[in-house]
C-alpha cells in the first residue's frame, strides 16, 4: 500500500477537551470505529490500545513535555534550562543513562519497604474522620496521603510534609495548560525543592542512611555516577510520580467504587483483591487520560507519514477500553482477569519511573479503606478537575459511611 500523508486523510474529528469524561469516551469509541486515526484541534489521536502502545514505544515520537512552552504561547527562551532538562521529557542516549543508573532504586521491593508506612499513614487519616461517619475525601485522605511516605522515601523529617504537599501541588501546575500565568509559582517550587535537596545530598555523602538519596549516591556503572543536579532532579520527578498521581487515581478509585458498592463491599472481605482492584480501577478511569508526543523526525507508520513536528496524542483511556482487545471493555469488575496490561501508567521509554510506588500506595490504601469505610456512598456531588489538567480526578469528593 502506498504511503499517504496524514493532513491528506479523510478522518473523524475528535475534541474531547471541556468535554464531560462519559461524553469523551462516547465520542472516542465513535471515532475508533471509523479509523484508528482521528483529527483534534492540536493534530492527530489514536485511541486503540495496538496504535497506543506502538507510538509510545517508537523512539521517533519524543514526549510533549519537551514542546509544551510552545504549546502553551510561551517562548522557548523563557522557559529554564533545569526544567527542559527533566528525566520526564529528556531523549536519547541521556535519558536512557539516567532510566538505567536510576532503575535499581525504583523496583517494586523498593517500593514494599515503604508498605508498613503506607497502611500506618492511612490508618491516622481514617482515624481522624471515622467516627463522623462523612468526610470530604480528598482534602481529608487524599491530599495529605502520599507525602509522609514521599518524605520517608527521601529521608526527609516527617514534619516536611507541608512543604513537600506545597511543592507538588505547584509544581504539578505544569500539566494544567495555563502554563504562562503558572510558570512562577512551578520555578519557585522547583527551586526550592532543589536547594532543600541538595542540601539533604552533601549530609547523606557524609552520613548515608536507608533512604532513596543515600541510594542515588551510592550508584556507579563503570564510573559513572549522579551528579547532585541530577540527583536533585530525579528527587523533584519522584516526588511528582508519587504524590500528584497517586492523589488523583485513589480520587478516582473511591469516585467509582462509590457507584459500585458490591464491588467495594467486596474488596472489604477479600483483601487478596487489592491488586486487581488497583488494575481495574486504573484501566476503567484512570486519572492520566492521554498523554502528547510529536514527530521528531519525518515518520511513517501504518503507512501513513506523519511529518516531523506532528503532535499525536495518546489516548490512554481510550485504550484502556478498547473492545479489540477487552473483554466487556465498560464492565467495572474487580474479580475478572484482564489478559492485557492497563496503560494508565504509560509505556515505552517514558513509562511512569514511580509505577511501582503508586501501585504499592493504592494497594495498602483500598482495602484498608473498604475494611474500615463500610457503606461508602456518595454525601453530595463530586466536583471533578477541568479536563485540560493533564493528571485529573475529583476536585471535591464528599462521601458517607458508616461510623465506627
Amino acid at each position: 500500500m502506498a504511503t499517504q500523508l496524514v493532513h491528506e486523510l479523510d478522518l473523524p474529528e475528535l475534541n474531547t477537551v471541556g468535554m464531560d469524561r462519559l461524553d469523551a469516551m462516547v465520542a472516542i469509541e465513535e471515532a475508533r470505529s471509523r479509523h484508528w486515526l482521528a483529527r483534534t484541534d492540536l493534530g492527530y489521536s489514536v485511541t486503540r490500545l495496538e496504535d497506543v502502545t506502538a507510538i509510545l514505544r517508537d523512539k521517533r515520537f519524543h514526549s510533549g513535555l519537551s514542546i509544551l512552552p510552545q504549546m502553551q504561547g510561551l517562548d522557548a527562551e523563557a522557559y529554564p534550562e533545569r526544567r527542559r532538562q527533566s528525566i520526564l521529557s529528556m531523549e536519547g542516549e541521556e535519558h536512557a543513562r539516567l532510566r538505567r543508573l536510576v532503575a535499581p532504586a525504583f523496583t517494586p521491593g523498593a517500593a514494599n519497604r515503604l508498605r508498613p508506612t503506607m497502611r500506618a499513614v492511612v490508618n491516622e487519616l481514617v482515624d481522624k474522620v471515622a467516627a463522623e461517619g462523612s468526610c470530604e475525601f480528598v482534602a481529608d485522605i487524599c491530599e495529605p496521603y502520599p507525602i509522609p511516605i514521599i518524605c520517608e522515601l527521601l529521608g526527609a523529617p516527617r514534619q516536611d510534609w507541608k512543604l513537600f504537599s506545597a511543592w507538588a501541588t505547584d509544581i504539578f501546575r505544569i500539566f494544567n495548560n495555563n502554563l504562562v500565568d503558572d510558570l512562577p509559582f512551578i520555578e519557585r517550587a522547583g527551586a526550592e525543592l532543589s536547594a532543600y535537596v541538595s542540601q539533604m545530598i552533601a549530609a547523606r555523602r557524609h552520613d548515608p542512611r536507608h533512604d532513596l538519596l543515600s541510594d542515588l549516591i551510592a550508584i556507579e556503572e563503570e564510573g559513572d555516577r549522579l551528579s547532585t543536579e541530577e540527583m536533585a532532579m530525579l528527587a523533584e520527578a519522584v516526588l511528582m510520580a508519587g504524590t500528584d498521581t497517586t492523589r488523583n487515581q485513589l480520587a478516582c478509585c473511591i469516585a467509582l467504587f462509590c457507584d459500585h458498592p458490591d464491588q467495594w463491599a467486596l474488596l472489604a472481605e477479600r483483601p487478596e483483591l487489592a491488586s486487581r482492584a488497583v488494575e481495574e480501577s486504573m484501566r476503567f478511569l484512570g486519572a492520566v487520560r492521554a498523554t502528547v508526543r510529536f514527530a521528531a523526525e519525518d515518520v511513517v507508520y501504518r503507512d501513513v507519514l506523519f511529518p516531523q513536528g506532528t503532535i499525536i496524542s495518546t489516548s490512554l483511556a481510550g485504550a484502556n477500553r478498547d473492545p479489540e482487545v477487552w473483554q466487556d471493555p465498560n464492565d467495572f469488575d474487580i474479580t475478572a482477569e484482564r489478559e492485557a496490561a492497563q496503560l494508565t501508567f504509560g509505556s515505552g521509554i517514558h513509562f511512569c519511573m514511580g509505577a511501582a510506588l503508586a501501585r504499592a500506595e493504592l494497594q495498602e490504601a483500598l482495602p484498608l479503606l473498604a475494611r474500615r469505610l463500610r457503606g461508602l456512598a456518595r454525601n453530595g456531588a463530586i466536583e471533578w478537575k477541568p479536563a485540560t489538567f493533564g493528571i485529573w480526578g475529583p476536585a471535591h469528593l464528599p462521601i458517607r459511611f458508616e461510623p465506627s
